[in-house]
This record gives C-alpha cells, structure tokens and sequence, in this order.
C-alpha cells in the first residue's frame, strides 16, 4: 500500500509505538487520525498535523462513535493500525482474573470492536490495509507473561486466519512482532530486556512492512531469531529452560 497520500487511522497512538507510527505516516505523506483514550496525550501527539479523536477500544458506543468522526475528517480510511495494548506482569502462583480480563478487553476485544467497524468498510473498498501491533511474547509461553503472551498469541492467530479470510478481496493484514521497544509500557519492567529497539526504529519498520505488503513484521531481527527458535523446544524441555525456580 502506498503511504503517500493515504488515509491512515491509528488505535492507541497516545504514547509508544502507536504515537511514533503515527509521526512516521505523517513524515511519509499520510493523512493520519489518531485515537486513545488520553486526549492529552494525543494533541501532544498530534500537534497540528494529525486529527484528534478521543475514544476507549473496550467500550463499543465510544469506539465506534469514533470510527464515524474518523471517516468525517479523513473522508474514508484506508490503513488501520491497532497498537492499543496492555501490559501487567503476572504470577501464575497468584491468578488475579480481574487483570487477565483487562488484558482480554483491550488486547483482543478492543481490536475485535475495531475490526468489527473497519473491516466490511475495506472489504466494500477492494482495498486498504490492517496492521495490528501483536508480540514475539505469543510465540511461546513466558513465566510472566502469562496474561499478556495468551492475548498476544491469540492476535497472531487471529491475524493469519484474518489475512487468508481476506485474501483475494484487496485488503492485505500485516502482524507486527516486535521485541522490548523502549516505552511507558516496558519503562517499569525489572527484568532484562534484550535488543532493546527505540520507537522510531519500530515505526520505520512496520511502516516499511505496510508499505511492502508484508504479512509479517517482527524486530529486532535477534529477537525473532531468539523467539521463532524457541517454537522448536519440546514441550517438556521448556519449563526447564524459562521456569523460575
């Protein structure tokens, strides 16, 4: 998809990788709405180049009254790029339902209220493109991240079935994997975090994958090596290797 000129709407570009693509599509070209719950945080974003528009991903009135006020500013929309995430480290000792819910509501229903609003719109178009910002955490299961990985992983499968669901009817699906990026969401983690990438260095490429197409962008290219090996370890070895004690 060409960037230049497009319509791109941005879910949860309030800080972090969403507020850097967002940046990134406007140095690009892009006419670029963007969307959080943190309106503050979005004019600081959003400056005077980009449109502001208020709205939570887990509550559907909000979203889609949103999505309509998106469409009226940018005149029709025909990138989609979900980074609205949440993250809260967990103790599978202590299972706290109430934080696994919260890790469902943004990471999996919120896109499923975007998806809902946007999709039948590109599909109707014959065109456009959907980039949802998933994790190399879904890959495999990390002490830890027993939340966020179970939510993570169910976006990369729901992508690729989403892309293979579309394909043929002109609108491409690109999953993005990234590593540790520096933002508020990893700032207050108290583990390693290797191959450590900066925001801008994650928007340059998940927008180089938007605008090529790919089905998949993951980075650093050390963290994808680390992650997509780690899927060969036998189930009963991988305890072993990530268990904390």
């Amino acid at each position: 998809m060409k960037v230049e000129g497009s319509r791109v709407w941005v879910v949860g570009a309030s800080s972090g990788i969403g507020a850097a693509v967002a940046s990134e599509l406007v140095r690009r070209g892009a006419r670029v709405a963007v969307t959080a719950r943190r309106e503050e945080s979005l004019r600081e974003v959003a400056g005077d180049a980009m449109v502001v528009v208020p709205a939570d991903v887990t509550d559907v009135d909000s979203i889609s009254v949103g999505w309509t006020s998106v469409q009226d500013s940018l005149g029709g929309v025909d990138c989609v790029v979900y980074a609205a995430g949440y993250w809260k480290r967990a103790d599978g000792s202590r299972w706290d339902a109430a934080e696994f819910e919260r890790h469902v509501q943004v990471n999996l229903l919120g896109l499923s209220n975007v998806l809902e609003l946007v999709t039948p719109e590109l599909v109707a178009a014959g065109s456009g493109s959907i980039a949802v910002v998933a994790s190399v955490a879904g890959y495999r299961g990390l002490p830890g991240a027993e939340y966020y990985g179970a939510t993570k992983a169910a976006q990369l499968n729901l992508t690729e079935a989403l892309r293979a669901s579309l394909r043929g009817k002109g609108v491409e699906v690109v999953t993005v994997s990234p590593g540790f990026v520096r933002t508020e969401m990893t700032q207050g983690n108290d583990f390693p975090m290797p191959w450590m990438v900066e925001p801008d260095a994650a928007a340059e490429a998940i927008c180089d994958g938007i605008e090529s197409g790919a089905a998949e962008v993951v980075f650093p290219w050390q963290m994808t090596a680390a992650m997509k090996a780690a899927r060969l370890v036998p189930q009963a070895l991988w305890p072993r290797l990530t268990g904390r004690g």
